[in-house]
């Protein structure tokens, strides 16, 4: 005879159907939307060391620029997180976005490898980190606290199908445009107008938007320390690099070996990553989000070890699929668990500094991979990049990996001295 629901049963199913409903309502696919044009337009920046290239500059000069514009990222940071948390997700996101607009639109009128080049990375660069942090808080601002890892997961599989997108019109600008100026020309213009879909697109569904102002948060640096995320911030770096790797030196890569283009690594790459990125949110939450990260991290060094075997188009496939692997267990697991460790009240300034940890690994390894490349080629960057993965590997198995982890541990205490929430509502 089976039991009779209880009480409970029902009201437990309801608040379930109507967590659903909060979490996947309109607002959080507008936003998928939105995220969808800002990686494509992204994906068609991983040509950028080809823009480089064609204006005299070596790899190692790509690398400094790409390297730079994060190293203003990381500096901005300090301020975009109060930012969100003082003035509203809505006022960060749109200036983000207008940035990201200048930066790309500025690239039209680069000629050279001048100062002018390095000024539209940064002011792309800048803008492009402020859209994904307040993309990544306005989702986690959307659940209960154990449902973080999964939203973040779902919100990240537009930016798989984008990177499809963005992969494939890249290659098939350069199939139809000779090598020249409207080639990238044709490459900007189109990365500014999806910057144009993308704040439309924010306008739209962040309309009527209300903040409640903190007033006086403590500094950012003082909150980091206090609640530093652990050893996660060594993976954090780690994956930053790891999209330094394929994002900027890939396509130089292809070129070097007459490979046509990138399109099939992160077609393959995207889907794989699509494939897993909700398996990967639940093994999060039933094995835990460290061993989540080991596993991940064995993808991403196993792909790098793959990629010098590549001399034709199709051998992309392994490691693409590999790399896919990783990034769909390391990304919502690192985040989740680098913000989690900071107050809710500070989830703006969480979210961008463990996004900013994850940066300063892109901001510091291109220089260092190009300088690589120039004296010693792509077969030993892609070999040193391994080993630097499995080096952390050991280091997180024998910290982090080893202690328990759930997505329902207790909200940090709050400083003895931060000041209290002042409920004044705020239009954004």
């Amino acid at each position: 005879m089976s039991a009779s629901p209880q009480p409970g049963d029902s009201e437990s199913s309801t608040n379930e159907k109507a967590t659903d409903e909060k979490v996947y309502g309109s607002q959080f696919w507008l936003a998928y939307v939105a995220n969808f044009a800002l990686v494509a337009a992204n994906s068609l920046m991983y040509r950028f060391a080809e823009l480089v290239a064609f204006l005299g500059g070596s790899e190692q000069a790509a690398g400094a620029i790409v390297g730079t514009g994060f190293a203003a990222v990381l500096f901005v940071r300090l301020y975009l997180g109060q930012g969100i948390d003082r003035y509203g997700v809505r006022t960060a996101w749109v200036i983000s976005s207008l940035l990201f607009i200048a930066g790309s639109a500025s690239l039209l009128f680069c000629h050279k490898v001048a100062a002018g080049l390095y000024v539209a990375r940064i002011l792309y660069s800048i803008g492009m980190s402020g859209m994904l942090t307040c993309s990544v808080v306005h989702v986690q601002d959307l659940v209960p606290p154990h449902r973080r890892t999964e939203a973040i997961g779902i919100l990240g599989t537009s930016g798989f199908l984008a990177m499809i997108a963005g992969t494939n019109l890249g290659d098939g600008i350069f199939a139809i445009f000779p090598l020249g100026y409207m080639r990238f020309a044709v490459l900007s213009g189109t990365v500014a107008a999806l910057g144009v879909f993308y704040l439309a697109c924010v306008l739209f569904f962040m309309r009527g938007h209300v903040h409640v102002r903190l007033p006086n948060s403590p500094s950012a640096i003082k909150l980091l320390i206090h609640y530093w995320p652990g050893t996660v911030v060594a993976v954090a770096i780690t994956v930053g690099m790891g999209f330094s790797l394929t994002t900027v030196f890939l396509t130089r890569f292809a070129t070097e070996r007459n490979i046509p283009g990138i399109r099939t690594f992160f077609t393959v790459y995207a889907l794989v990553a699509l494939t897993f990125r909700l398996p990967g949110t639940r093994w999060a939450r039933t094995i835990g989000r460290p061993l989540t990260i080991l596993i991940g991290l064995t993808g991403n060094a196993l792909g790098c070890l793959l990629l010098p075997l590549v001399t034709h188009e199709w051998q992309f496939v392994l490691p693409a699929a590999a790399c896919g692997f990783g990034h769909a267990l390391l990304y919502p697991a690192v985040v989740s668990l680098g913000a989690g460790a900071f107050p809710r009240r500070y989830r703006g300034l969480a979210t961008t500094l463990v996004l900013g940890l994850i940066e300063f690994g892109t901001a510091v390894s291109p220089p260092i991979l190009g300088s690589i490349i120039d004296h010693w080629g792509f077969d030993k960057m892609f070999d040193l990049a391994a080993l630097t993965v499995f080096c952390v590997m050991l280091y997180y198995a024998i910290t982090k990996a080893r202690q328990p982890d759930s997505d329902n541990d207790p909200e940090p205490e709050v400083l003895l001295d931060e000041p209290e929430m002042v409920a004044v509502p705020l239009s954004d």
